[in-house]
C-alpha cells in the first residue's frame, strides 16, 4: 500500500482551532478497532469483514503509514484487539485467541492459541476485548436481537476471565451492544452502549456507562434512566428498578462505538484525561445523525460536559463519506480514528 499523499478534506471538517486531520492510511477495507504495540508503537487494526489483523508501521514518523502488513488471517470476524507485552489478544465473533510477536517482525511467532470460546454471530456479532488493571480479560458480547430475553446469559453482557481463559465470570449485564469498552487511569471500566431500534427518531438515548462488577444496565427491560421498555418493561418491574442509570446520554441512533481517554502529552493540558467517543451514525432514523467524534470532559472522575469535537463526515442531511468506529491515542501522542465506510484511518494532531 502506497502511503497516502493527500490531506483529509479540511474544508468538510470542523475541529477546534489548532488541530489538523490527515489520512494516516487508506484503502484498508472495513477497518474497525485498533491497538498500539506497547514497545514498538506500531498501530494494529482489525479488518473484520476480511477476518484479518493488519499492522501499519510509521518508521519515519511522518504521520503516514509506510505500508500495510497482514499480521494474521483467518480469525472469524476478528474485531477487538489488546496487547500485553508481545502478546496480542484478538476477539473474533466466536473466540478469543492470542498471537505472539516476540521479535517484533510483524509476523506471529506461531499459530494462534485459542484462549476461550464465545457465543458467536447473532444480530450483534462483533466482540471487544480489554485487559483490566487486575490483569484479567474483559470481553463485551452484544445481544443476538434488537430486543428479547436472551437464553445465553453471556449475551448483552461483559464477561471477565484470566489471561488463559480460566476463571470465567459474568461481570456486567443488560448492555445491549457495548462495542466500546475502556479503562480510565483509576482503573474504572467505561462502556458505550447502543440502544434498541424502532422506538422512533428520538428514543432511546445512546449511553455511556461506568461499569461495575455485578451491575445491571437495563436491557431488555429498561433504557436510559430507568425508563421501562414498552415491550418488556412490564414483565420485570424489579429489573427496571435495579437498572444502573447511564453516566451520560447522547442522541438516539447515533451509534457510539470506540472510546478512549486521551493519554498523550502532545495536546494541551485541558484535554488530559478527557474521553473521546467515535459515533458510527444512524440507520434506524428518518434522518441521518451522528458520524462524528464527541469529547466528554471529565472532572473528579465524572463526566461533566459533552461537546462535538470533530464533525463533517455527514455533508448536509444525507451525504455520508465516513463512519467513525474506533479512536485511540497513538505512540506519538496524537489520536487515530478508523472509518469502516471509506477504509481509512485518520490522524488527529495538535
Amino acid at each position: 500500500m502506497a502511503a497516502p499523499t493527500v490531506a483529509a478534506p479540511q474544508d468538510d471538517l470542523t475541529i477546534p482551532a489548532g488541530f489538523t486531520v490527515s489520512y494516516f492510511a487508506t484503502d484498508l477495507g472495513k477497518v474497525r478497532l485498533m491497538a498500539v504495540h506497547p514497545t514498538t508503537g506500531v498501530l494494529f487494526a482489525s479488518v473484520t469483514n476480511q477476518d484479518r489483523i493488519i499492522a501499519l508501521p510509521d518508521a519515519n514518523k511522518d504521520g503516514k503509514a509506510d505500508k500495510k502488513v497482514v499480521f494474521a488471517d483467518g480469525i472469524k470476524q476478528a474485531h477487538g484487539l489488546v496487547w500485553r507485552g508481545d502478546d496480542l489478544y484478538v476477539a473474533g465473533t466466536d473466540r478469543v485467541v492470542r498471537l505472539r510477536d516476540a521479535n517484533h517482525d510483524l509476523k506471529p511467532d506461531g499459530a494462534a492459541q485459542q484462549i476461550a470460546d464465545l457465543p458467536g454471530g447473532g444480530g450483534h456479532f462483533t466482540r471487544t476485548v480489554r485487559i483490566g488493571p487486575d490483569d484479567k480479560l474483559y470481553v463485551s458480547i452484544g445481544s443476538s436481537c434488537n430486543v428479547c430475553v436472551e437464553r445465553n446469559k453471556e449475551r448483552a453482557a461483559i464477561i471477565r476471565m484470566n489471561l488463559d481463559g480460566s476463571g470465567r465470570t459474568l461481570h456486567a449485564t443488560g448492555l445491549r451492544n457495548a462495542v466500546g469498552i475502556t479503562f480510565d487511569t483509576a482503573g474504572n471500566l467505561w462502556a458505550t452502549n447502543n440502544g434498541r431500534d424502532w422506538l422512533g427518531n428520538e428514543l432511546p438515548p445512546e449511553c455511556l456507562y461506568k461499569v461495575t462488577q455485578g451491575g445491571f444496565y437495563g436491557w431488555p427491560y429498561a433504557y436510559g434512566n430507568r425508563v421501562a421498555d414498552p415491550d418488556f418493561g412490564a414483565s420485570c418491574r424489579e429489573c427496571v428498578a435495579k437498572t444502573i442509570p447511564p453516566a451520560w446520554e447522547f442522541p438516539a441512533h447515533t451509534a457510539p462505538l470506540g472510546l478512549n481517554f486521551y493519554s498523550g502529552t502532545r495536546w494541551p493540558a485541558e484535554f488530559q484525561g478527557d474521553l473521546f467517543i467515535a459515533f458510527h451514525g444512524s440507520w434506524n432514523s428518518s434522518y441521518k445523525k451522528g458520524y462524528n467524534v464527541w469529547r466528554v470532559d471529565f472532572q473528579g472522575g465524572k463526566p461533566v460536559r459533552a461537546t462535538e469535537f470533530l464533525k463533517g463526515f455527514l455533508r448536509g442531511r444525507s451525504d455520508v463519506w465516513a463512519r467513525p468506529v474506533d479512536i485511540i491515542t497513538g505512540a506519538d501522542g496524537q489520536m487515530y480514528l478508523t472509518d469502516d465506510f471509506g477504509g481509512r484511518i485518520f490522524r488527529i494532531a495538535r
